[in-house]
């Protein structure tokens, strides 16, 4: 009887365990390749939830790596993923319908600012002749790594590039990569020129930098250059990389920066979408420990630049702290 008993007690408790473990939620949280700057504070982002949330409040998100923000909309809009990491230009591509996005994401809100995606392009310092963007001109005919195919990465620096005069497509021999992979082609001279736009700093940079101190330059970007390659979207602005920022770097960059931000599918329960928004902000401290890209979040900048409306749960938790939601930002 004993045995029986016993069998029977571990039979229920496996049961409640499956059944407790079942009502757990778990979302998908689309970041892109592993060497950028998306991944790693998707995955701080995912496990501050799994700290803070999934014992009391029974939920979480998983980090998954995809192509970037190209493929995150795709995602969003399927359904396959519930949160996701956007460029601005994504964000604003998704919200109108134009651009790679073909009809407007109607499903699509925010949650917050996250931090700048910075335009890093790096040459070899015998390509670097000027040591601005002028420099990505002489490469025509060259091999260039812009990020992989349907990336916000890829799409983020065709456009960018178009604003002066070059065409990806023609001008170039595209290397289709993420980050690591791509910066390994420079180092190994299967590349002439790379575009990494990311959080400084990036991990694929430093590693770049640090291996092979002295041989590669950042590129400058002149306002000049920066109003062709903004063409007129009042996106990006001017951005410094302080001397430091990378091994072997004894002088700033000027460069262009727009906003990233954490897109949400409008389905996602808002008492969720509250909770997690108020669990990143009261958890400032933790993601900055991960990943040094999230020292610029803060809530007086939780809502710059967003392109598409907040999810109901971000805006209850920005009007509980007294901040003014703009109408824009309201979902109808």
């Amino acid at each position: 009887m004993n045995k029986i008993l016993t069998a029977m007690l571990t039979t229920a408790a496996l049961s409640l365990s499956v059944s407790a473990n079942a009502a757990n939620k778990d979302y998908v949280l689309n970041t892109a390749s592993t060497g950028g700057t998306y991944h790693p504070v998707g995955t701080a982002i995912s496990t501050l939830s799994k700290v803070k949330l999934l014992p009391k409040k029974k939920f979480s998100l998983t980090a998954v790596n995809s192509a970037g923000s190209g493929a995150n909309v795709q995602a969003l809009g399927a359904g396959t993923a519930d949160f996701a990491i956007l460029q601005g230009l994504y964000g604003s591509y998704a919200a109108t319908g134009t651009g790679p996005v073909t009809a407007k994401q109607e499903n699509m809100r925010s949650v917050t600012m996250l931090w700048q995606n910075v335009e890093q392009f790096i040459v070899p310092n015998d390509m670097a002749k000027t040591g601005t963007m002028a420099d990505m001109l002489s490469l025509k005919g060259k091999s260039v790594g812009l990020g992989k195919q349907n990336s916000g990465t890829l799409g983020s620096n065709k456009v960018l590039l178009a604003g002066l005069g070059i065409d990806i497509e023609k001008d170039y021999k595209l290397m289709h990569a993420g980050y690591g992979p791509t910066a390994d082609a420079l180092a190994n001279g299967q590349v002439a020129g790379v575009g990494i736009p990311s959080g400084p700093p990036t991990g694929a940079i430093t590693k770049l930098m640090a291996a092979n101190k002295g041989k590669f330059t950042m590129l400058n970007v002149t306002d000049e250059q920066a109003a062709k390659m903004d063409g007129g979207r009042s996106l990006w602005t001017k951005r410094v990389i302080k001397a430091g920022t990378y091994p072997g770097q004894d002088k700033d960059v000027t460069t262009i920066a727009q906003p990233n931000f954490l897109a949400v599918n409008a389905r996602v329960d808002e008492e969720h979408v509250y909770l997690l928004t108020k669990s990143i902000y009261e958890n400032l401290g933790f993601l900055q420990a991960i990943h040094k890209a999230t020292k610029a979040m803060n809530t007086d900048a939780a809502m710059a630049g967003l392109p598409v409306p907040l999810h109901p749960g971000a805006a209850r938790y920005y009007k509980e702290i007294g901040l003014t939601v703009p109408d824009r930002l309201m979902a109808k």
